[in-house]
Parts: structure tokens; sequence; C-alpha cells
């Protein structure tokens, strides 16, 4: 850092001081006026096959995809019917489905096809599907409730939503109130000064705060991004505000003037500051590049607050640092945990053996976490919750059930009523409600009203539903919609449209694996040209790519090997974040290993780098563990709670990685590092 800008800031430290504390508590109020977003449909990319047909099904017909649907235990056909009618009354449900729009019921069940009649009504319990509008989730699934009762079932899409938007708050006000106490701990643990953590926590909070204020002018934020940004950001940045205070209170005890010392500790902190923020931030701008809108909204947010974790720390904490640095020199006490000294030597010992374990474990793990079985949705709802328990007594009674909307020109009925029957021979199509199938081919939409048409036709579109018995996602759901894609191609070509729940996954599916590629691509290009120019080096940063990336596959195998699904959302995010936000662990490490090499030998650099920074790494690599795993425990939000179990394990696994593998491969390629770095000045033993 420039000397000028950094006596400015000691000089102006209390405009300064007043200027953000001013910013905080403006941004702290705005943060209530940000809309957050729980509908992951709205993410796809406009060029989605199933984000066109919602548009035009919006814009031909009144009605929408049925996304709820309700389970009445013991009632006739006549109550199931006046139940209806309570149903559709309330305000904001649509398109009640049930069995009088797939059968005529005036005609005796017993003569209508049994398959059909039992996706509805069942030993007396019926089964309705309807739409809930998007936006007033909450309010309607409770009015829902207080309809149904106790002891009658609901599930859904849009019950997902609401059951979301009223956990999201609660849920990270718990997170926070876990977090920050293990923070705390954990940073007086690693100071002298029972008051410095305070410090620490006051810079980037200020910073998480007026992050959350500003997406005022963004205007709306995704779930995952209000869940998982603001605990990620202080997670990664803390760092930033440790490196600072620790060269301050260095310097303290060699200068006298309070000033001058972080003066100096600004100089000599910045570019190892501005090292570590600049790979993170990279790191999060590849997620910015993806299709799926999840990713970029909170690629946006997370390099927002690198940015203003930045100013804060290089701005902030020093002008707040030199105002109240007597409270530090008042609560200093001896160091709570015991040193460090001599654990290079005996990590050094582990050399081989970790050489050995990481080159037997990397193929396999690039493998297998190529090969682990995605969840593309919210995911399934615990069992301990009402919602989860519904949705087992809706299954137990009438399987599976999900709905899908076709879409086909308008015009050729004999066409509509081959495709009908095609669809109907499908093993996963349990009915289908269409003009031809409820109606009948055989009498002319113009002969009849617009109140019997418009549910079947707009201008241009004949709308057919299909109620299948497949799961919302998975192989075979989304092997049924190729199918019915196929199916419908053979009639229309690539004049029809799909959607629903499925056929949103489905896309979200095809998006998010394009999606995959790119964002690792650029997350690795960008981190190693940071790392080239930090280094000054070809073979630094290949070798703390390989370091940290291979920490990431080993996290992104374990639900391979452990046969468990993976929520992809959180895969992806995580396979950045890991790498952005561990990375750090190996430049702090190497930054001073390359130092110590100028004066000695590789093995004794190596010994003395690892006894002077395993403490500092263990620190960090706590913290983002710590904020990991509480963000799993706390979250009943599948996505988030997978992004924090990957985010727990994957910064354990990159301390591991950074103690024992890099320290080997360091010395394993010293002669290689020396050919390929600009100007390294190794010791030469005489």
């Amino acid at each position: 850092m420039e000397i000028d800008i950094a006596a400015r800031i000691i000089k102006h430290k209390k405009p300064i001081v007043i200027a953000f504390i001013i910013f905080t508590v403006i941004s702290a109020a705005a943060q209530f006026a940000v809309s957050v977003n729980y509908n992951m449909t709205d993410y796809l990319p406009e060029e989605a096959q199933s984000t066109k047909a919602l548009d035009i099904m919006q814009e031909e017909f009144d009605g929408s995809v049925p996304n709820t649907s309700v389970m009445m235990n013991e009632v006739t056909i006549q109550e199931a019917l006046v139940f209806k009618e309570k149903l559709a009354s309330i305000d904001g449900v649509t398109d009640v489905t049930w069995l009088d729009d797939a059968i005529d019921i005036k005609t005796p069940i017993e003569m209508a096809d049994e398959e059909t009649v039992e996706t509805y009504y069942k030993d007396s319990n019926a089964l309705f599907s309807f739409s809930i509008r998007a936006g007033d989730e909450v309010e309607i699934t409770d009015e829902i409730y207080d309809l149904i009762g106790e002891e009658n079932a609901m599930a859904g899409e849009a019950l997902d939503t609401a059951n979301q938007q009223k956990m999201a708050f609660t849920e990270t006000m718990y997170a926070a109130a876990l977090l920050i106490p293990i923070i705390i701990l954990i940073l007086v643990l690693s100071t002298t000064s029972w008051i410095e953590p305070v410090f620490f926590l006051t810079a980037i909070g200020v910073s998480v705060l007026i992050n959350l204020g500003t997406n005022i002018f963004i205007g709306e934020i995704s779930f995952v991004t209000q869940s998982v940004a603001p605990i990620l950001q202080l997670a990664v940045s803390l760092d930033y505000a440790i490196f600072l205070l620790h060269s301050f209170s260095d310097y303290r005890q060699k200068v006298a003037d309070p000033k001058e010392a972080m003066r100096l500790a600004m100089k000599r902190s910045f570019p190892a500051i501005i090292a570590s923020a600049s790979t993170t931030f990279f790191g999060f701008i590849a997620l910015m590049f993806m299709d799926f809108g999840i990713g970029s909204d909170l690629g946006l947010n997370l390099v927002k607050g690198i940015l203003l974790s930045f100013i804060s720390v290089m701005v902030f904490l020093p002008a707040l640092t030199l105002m109240f640095y007597h409270w530090i020199d008042k609560t200093q006490h001896k160091a709570l945990l015991p040193s460090f000294k001599n654990i290079g030597s005996k990590v050094v010992k582990l050399k081989v053996p970790s050489l050995l374990i990481v080159l037997l474990l990397l193929v396999p793990a690039f493998l297998a976490q190529s090969q682990t079985n995605f969840i593309y949705g919210i995911g399934e709802q615990p069992d301990t919750t009402r919602a989860g328990s519904d949705i087992e007594k809706i299954e137990e009674e009438f399987g599976k059930n999900t709905s899908m909307v076709l879409l086909v020109p308008k015009g050729d009925i004999a066409k509509e009523e081959e495709l009908v029957q095609d669809l109907k021979e499908n093993e996963h199509v349990k009915s289908v409600i269409s003009y031809v199938s409820t109606v009948g081919a055989g009498i002319p939409p113009d002969y009849l009203g617009e109140s019997v048409t418009e549910q079947f036709f707009s201008e241009q579109y004949s709308r057919i539903i299909l109620q299948t018995n497949t799961e919302a996602e998975g192989d075979v759901a989304f092997g049924f919609i190729e199918d019915v894609h196929k199916t419908a191609e053979g009639y229309y070509g690539d004049g029809f449209y799909s959607l629903g729940e499925s056929v949103t996954l489905y896309d979200m599916k095809n998006v998010v694996q394009k999606d995959n590629t790119v964002v690792n691509l650029l997350t690795v290009i960008t981190i190693a040209i940071v790392l080239m120019i930090t280094f000054k080096s070809i073979s630094y940063p290949v070798i703390l790519l390989l370091t940290i990336q291979s920490s990431v596959w080993i996290n992104l195998s374990v639900p391979y090997f452990t046969d468990s699904s993976l929520v992809f959302v959180g895969y992806l995010i995580v396979s950045t974040v890991q790498l952005a936000a561990t990375v750090d662990y190996a430049i702090l490490l190497t930054e001073a290993y390359k130092e110590n090499r100028k004066e000695m030998t590789a093995l004794k650099a190596i010994k003395k780098t690892l006894d002077e920074k395993i403490f500092s790494i263990a620190i960090s690599a706590s913290i983002l563990s710590s904020v990991g795993f509480i963000l799993w425990i706390t979250s009943t939000n599948p996505i988030v709670s997978s992004i924090g179990l990957l985010l727990g394990r994957g910064a354990l696994l990159a301390f591991i990685m950074v103690v024992l593998f890099l320290p080997a491969i360091l010395l394993v390629f010293d002669r290689v590092i020396e050919k390929t770095t600009w100007k390294p000045n190794f010791f030469k033993e005489k």
C-alpha cells in the first residue's frame, strides 16, 4: 500500500469510523427492503424450453401448472365436489383438478377406467391437484391448512417454497447465534487480547451489513444467497483482518508510536491481503458466468462482499484500531494454546506416506466426483416435519404423483387424439386430461361454450395435462420426459412445449451441467493467473492448484462412495468456493516457504515454515469449517445444508492437504521450482 494513502487513513481516522458506522446503519435498515426469491424456476435462462413454455402458457391460458396437491380422507364423491368448490374459492388457488375433470362422473365410476379413477379417488380418499399463486405461498398454504385440518394432507412445490420462506430467517438467525460464539472462541484462543476478536468481527461484520444493504440496488436476491452469502463472506474474509492486526501487534513491539506501527502494518500486510482477496474475488467471479441464475446471483453478492471486506479491513479497521488500541493493551492475556514448535520436523516425516496416499486417491476421487447421483431441485422434506409426513401419507395411498403439461398446436383434433392415445400407453402416465379424453373427439369445440373449451384451448394451442407416477426428478422421471418429447415430436415436430416441475428440473440439469465445465475452468484459469503474478513462477501455481483441487475432488467424491445423493447447485458452488477460499492456506504457507528458502535448505525452510504458519492456517480452516458444519446442522433447506456440509468437510480436507501434501511436494520439486521461478534466489549450500 502506498505510504501516503496509509497516512491519510491514519490522519482522518475519526471521520472514517463515523462514515462507516453511518453506512452500516443505513445498510442494516435497507436490507429489509430487499426481496428474496424462493422460486428456482425464475433462475433458468430465458432460452430454456420450460421458461418459453411458461411464458406461452401465461399468455395463452388463464390457468397454470398444478404445483400442490391435497388428500382428503373418508369423503364421498359429493363431499369431494363440495370441498373442491371451497378450495377453488380461496384467493390465489387456481386450476383445481379432480376426478370430474378426467371423466364424466354422472355415469357410474365403476364403468370408467380404473387407473384414471384411482389417480383421484381411492378407498374413499380424494386427491386434488391445483396451482398456488407465486409470491403468496405462505399465506395461501396456511389458509389451506385451516381448511383441511390436521387429519388431511398437503404436498407440492408451492408448499416447499412456503416452508423455505418460513424457515429462512429463523435458520439464518439460529446459524449466526451458534456461529459467532464459536468464531469468538477460536479467535480468543488464537490471540493474546480478550478484545481483539471484537475488532476482527466488527470490521468484517460492518462489510457484511453494507453488502446486505447494497442489495437494494439489485432489488432481489435468491434464497440461497440470503442463507449462504453473509456467513460465507464472514468466513473467507476474516483472514484479512487477522493479517492486519497481527502485523500491527508485531510492530507495536518494535515501534513506540502506534500510528507508525499501523502504517508499517498496513504496508506489510497489504500484499498478503491483496493476494488472498484476489484469488477469492476471481474465484467468485467465475460463478457469475453461470447460465443458471442462482450461481450468478450468489457470485455477484460474494464478489461485492469481498471488495467491501477488503475496503473495510484496509480503511475502517486501521482507523477503528487506532481510536481504541488502548483497549487491546488493557485486555492482554497469556497465550491460551501451546506453541507449535518442532511440529515441522514431525510433519516432514510423513512426506512419503502423504504423497503416496494422495496419489492413490487422486484418480478414483476425480472419477467418482463426476459419477455422483445428483438432485437438481429442493430435495426431500425431512420426515419429522408435517410436510414430510404428509408426503408419506399421500404416496402411501396414491403413489407418486407429478403433473406435466403439454402445449400442442391447436386445430387437428384427430392428430391430438392419436397423441393422447400414445401417451396413455406409457407405463408412467396415470391419467390424461385433454379435450379429446374428457369431452370427446366426436364433438366439435365450436358447438360448446367457452366455459367448457377455455381450459383446453387457447387461440393457438391445445393443452394436455398428464398425471404421472414418477418422482419429480431422477433417471426415471427424466427418461419419461424424453419419451414424451419424442412422442410429441412425431406428431408436431418442434412445435410443442412442455412444462411442470419435472420439466423444469430436467432443463435445470442440462443448464447446470454445462455451467459446471465453464465455471470450474474459469476458476482454475483466473486463480492460476493470480498465482503466477503473485509468485512470478510457473511451477508454484501448478503445485498450489493441484493441492487444493485434490482436496476438492476428494470432498466431492464422498457422496459417490457413501452412495448418497448430492444437490447439484451445492456441488457446483462448493467446487468453486472451496478452491477460491482455501487456496489462501496454500498461498500463506508457500509465501513464507519462498522467503525462508532464500536463507536455508529446502528441508530446513519447510520445517521452519510449518512451525511458523500451521497455527494461522489452522485458525482460518477451523473458522471456515465451523461455518460450513453449522449451516449443515441448522438448515432444513437441502441446498443450503449440502453447501454447508461440503464446505465444512472441504475446509478440513484443504487444511490436511496444505499441511501434509503441499510441504511434501515442495520438497520433491524443489529443483523444478527453482528453474521455473523468476529470480528465486534460493539458498545454496557451500
